[in-house]
C-alpha cells in the first residue's frame, strides 16, 4: 500500500472534465482519477476550508460518523477494472472493524474531511500511476507497457494533463 495526499483537484479547459490528483507521501508518484462536477465541487470545498451554507453530502455523512461514535481509519483505493477506481472505506465502530465499499471520489471527499489517510494498493499504482517531469508532462513508472493492464492506457493522462487547469474557482 501506498500513502498518498490530496495534491489538487483541477479542471480541463477543453471539456470541462474534472479529475482529483493524488501525489504519492514518499516518492515522485501521481494519481489521476477522473471524478463527477458535485464530488470534485466537495473535495475543493474541503480543501480551499470553505462552508457551504448547508451540508453537502460528504459533509452529511462525516456528521452521521462522528454522531454514532465510528471512526474513518483510512479510505483504500484497492482496484482498478476497466478504468474504474474502487474504494473501500475502513471503519472502526466500537471495536468492529467495517469496511464500506464505495466509489474513490466519494472515499476521498470523506477522507478530506475526516482528516482519514489515503492508501492506493500497489497493483493499482504500477498499472496506473505516473511521475511527472519538471514541465509537467506524465512519464511512465518504471512498469514496462507490456506488464501494465492492457486497458489502461496512459497517452490519455499525457494528453489530459496538458490542458489541465487548477480548479480555484469553486463556482467553475
Amino acid at each position: 500500500m501506498v500513502e498518498m495526499s490530496v495534491d489538487s483537484v483541477r479542471i480541463s479547459v477543453e471539456n470541462s472534465q474534472r479529475v482529483v490528483i493524488l501525489k504519492d507521501r514518499e516518492g515522485d508518484r501521481y494519481l489521476f482519477i477522473w471524478i463527477a462536477n458535485p464530488e470534485a465541487y466537495s473535495i475543493a470545498m474541503e480543501l480551499q476550508g470553505s462552508t457551504p451554507p448547508r451540508p453537502l453530502t460528504h459533509d452529511l455523512l462525516k456528521t452521521i460518523i462522528l454522531e454514532l461514535g465510528a471512526k474513518v481509519e483510512r479510505v483504500v483505493i484497492n482496484d482498478l477494472v476497466d478504468d474504474i477506481f474502487y474504494a473501500r472505506i475502513l471503519m472502526d465502530v466500537d471495536g468492529r472493524h467495517v469496511e464500506i465499499d464505495s466509489r474513490s471520489s466519494d472515499a476521498i471527499a470523506l477522507a478530506v474531511r475526516l482528516k482519514a489517510p489515503i492508501f492506493v494498493a500497489d497493483k493499482v499504482m504500477d498499472s496506473a500511476s505516473v511521475t511527472l517531469n519538471s514541465g509537467g508532462a506524465a512519464e511512465e513508472t518504471s512498469i514496462t507497457s507490456e506488464s501494465r493492464t492492457p486497458a489502461y492506457n496512459l497517452d490519455v493522462y499525457r494528453d489530459f494533463i496538458q490542458n489541465l487547469d487548477i480548479l480555484d474557482e469553486l463556482d467553475k
